[in-house]
C-alpha cells in the first residue's frame, strides 16, 4: 500500500485538483502526507492565468492553510518548502527520495498543448530523476473541490517484463479504493502494424495475419497468467486482448470498460525527448481526461537521469 505522498503545489487552484485523490488515498491508517512547494528564482506571480506562490513566506503560509484543510478532512499533512535555483522538478525528484514517498501526486495544467508540456517538463523530469511512481490528475477549476474517483484501472502491458514494472503500484491502488483492474493487450493488425515489420506484413499479408492472430493468442494466454498471479494477491482483475492502434484502442477501452484511470510503464526518457513524443504515455496524456498512475522503467545499469 501507499504509505507516504508527496504533493507538489505550486498555489495555483488547478494544481489543487490533486487534492481529493490525496484525501482518499490518505483515509487509511498510517498514511503520511507531505505537502511541497520549491519556490523557484525569481518566479512568476501568475503562471496560465492562475496564481503562483512566489516567495517562501508566501509559500509556507499558503500550504498550512491546505494543511489545516486537509485535517478537516482528518488527513495529517506536514508542510515543506525548499528554494530551487533551477530545475524544479529534480527538487521534487530528490525531495521524493529524501522522504522515501512511495507516490508523487501531482496536476498539470491548462489546454492540451500545455498539459502535453507540463507533462514532459515536470512529471517526465520527474520520473527520469528517481524511481517514485508519479499519479497526475487532470485539471479542474473546482480544484479541492472536486471529484475523485477509481473504480476501474486500465493497465496496458505488451508481454515484456518491463511493462509489468506498473503492476506492483497499479495493484496498491486497486487495494486502496477496493477496485479493479483490466489488463489490456493491443496487438496490430496487418493495416496499422508499423515500421519494417509493417511493410513486410502488408508485401505478404495472408502471412503478416497469420502471425498477428497467433500473437493475439499468446497475448491472452500472458494475461490469463497475470490474472492469475493478482488474484493469487487478492487483487480483482481481467485480461483483454483487443486489436489495431495502440492509443486509439486504449482510449476507446477505457471508456468500454469504465476505467477511471490509466497505469503504464513508460521510459521516461530525458533530454530533448522531453515530450516524449510518439510514446503511448504522452499520447494517452495529450488526448484523455483521465487520471494517470506512471511508473519509471529502468534499464540495467542506467543512471537516474537516462
Amino acid at each position: 500500500m501507499f504509505r507516504h505522498l508527496l504533493v507538489p503545489l505550486d498555489g495555483s487552484r488547478l494544481a489543487e485538483t490533486a487534492l481529493p485523490a490525496v484525501v482518499a488515498l490518505a483515509a487509511r491508517e498510517g498514511v503520511t502526507v507531505s505537502l511541497l512547494h520549491v519556490v523557484e528564482e525569481e518566479a512568476p506571480k501568475r503562471v496560465h492565468g492562475e496564481r503562483h506562490v512566489a516567495n517562501e513566506a508566501e509559500a509556507a503560509a499558503y500550504l498550512d492553510e491546505l494543511r489545516q484543510w486537509l485535517a478537516q478532512a482528518s488527513v495529517t499533512a506536514d508542510v515543506r518548502v525548499e528554494v530551487s535555483p533551477g530545475d524544479v522538478a529534480a527538487r521534487i525528484g530528490r525531495e521524493a527520495a529524501a522522504l522515501g514517498a512511495d507516490l508523487i501526486v501531482l496536476c498539470t495544467h491548462g489546454g492540451r498543448g500545455v498539459r502535453g508540456l507540463l507533462f514532459g517538463r515536470v512529471a517526465q523530469q520527474v520520473l527520469a530523476r528517481g524511481s517514485t511512481p508519479v499519479f497526475l490528475l487532470p485539471p479542474s477549476h473546482e480544484g479541492r473541490e472536486a471529484h475523485f474517483a477509481c473504480r476501474r484501472v486500465l493497465v496496458p502491458l505488451d508481454g515484456t517484463p518491463p511493462s509489468e514494472a506498473v503492476l506492483p503500484a497499479a495493484a496498491d491502488l486497486a487495494r486502496a479504493f477496493a477496485a479493479a483492474l483490466v489488463l489490456e493487450s493491443v496487438i496490430p493488425t496487418v493495416a496499422t502494424i508499423r515500421g519494417v515489420r509493417g511493410a513486410t506484413a502488408r508485401l505478404l499479408p495472408n502471412m503478416g495475419a497469420a502471425v498477428l492472430d497467433e500473437e493475439a493468442g499468446d497475448a491472452a494466454g500472458y494475461l490469463r497468467g497475470v490474472v492469475a498471479r493478482l488474484a493469487a494477491d487478492g487483487v480483482p482483475a481481467e485480461g483483454v486482448v483487443e486489436r489495431g492502434e495502440p492509443v486509439h484502442v486504449l482510449a476507446d477501452a477505457a471508456q468500454r470498460h469504465g476505467a477511471d484511470v490509466f497505469a503504464l510503464a513508460t521510459h521516461a526518457r530525458a533530454g530533448v525527448s522531453a515530450l516524449w513524443e510518439g510514446s503511448i504515455a504522452a499520447r494517452l496524456l495529450e488526448g484523455s481526461r483521465r487520471p494517470m498512475l506512471l511508473v519509471r522503467i529502468s534499464r540495467p545499469g542506467a543512471g537516474p537521469d537516462t
